[in-house]
């Protein structure tokens, strides 16, 4: 099945959190003199619509091409990541270091097979980042908050890509590593 109603709800309290937990660090543009209020859900909405696509995105890269090679797939939150994300937000920490969700598949997935699904969540991020180098190569005509959310959703993807690949446990070039070491 391409998404279960369960995988929409988490989708949709994956979405708010991020919003949430980024909307410390990725901030619409707003005058020097206006104050910035404990909460706004401006911010919150402005984060979700940058960082909420780099991450989903990212794990549906997984799942549809796990489902793709005639595998099952599920995409979960994980809530002890978001927990984690949430809690530094909180403490007003200047680093962000959350897991929020991953996606399982059948495990008799071969050794190609997991090479391919694994790369293709980074490989989505890749994409993502091209994208928003090209939108600000090309488009012309840009409001401040079009500006800052390309350049914020260029720098993140370009990040995810990178960090993704690293290839140490549990990231997803370590899947990569594995498959090629499980191939010879």
């Amino acid at each position: 099945m391409f998404l279960t109603l369960g995988e929409i709800i988490q989708l949709i309290v994956l979405t708010v959190v991020l919003g949430y937990i980024f909307s410390s660090f990725i901030q619409r543009p707003k005058p020097l003199y206006e104050l910035r209020p404990w909460f706004d859900w401006d911010d919150v909405k402005f984060a979700a619509m940058v960082a909420a696509p780099a991450v989903i995105l990212h794990e549906f890269g997984h799942k549809f091409v796990a489902l793709a090679l005639g595998l099952e797939a599920t995409f979960s939150i994980w809530p002890t990541g978001l927990f984690i994300g949430i809690v530094l937000k909180l403490l007003h920490s200047p680093i962000l270091f959350l897991a929020p969700a991953y996606v399982s598949f059948s495990a008799n997935a071969t050794a190609m097979q997991s090479i391919l699904i694994s790369v293709a969540g980074p490989a989505v991020n890749l994409l993502l980042w091209g994208i928003s180098a090209h939108v600000l190569k090309t488009k012309r005509r840009m409001t401040q908050n079009e500006l800052v959310g390309w350049a914020i959703s260029k720098k993140l993807n370009l990040f995810l890509f990178v960090f993704n690949m690293i290839p140490v446990p549990p990231l997803d070039g370590f899947k990569v590593l594995l498959g090629i070491i499980h191939l010879f």
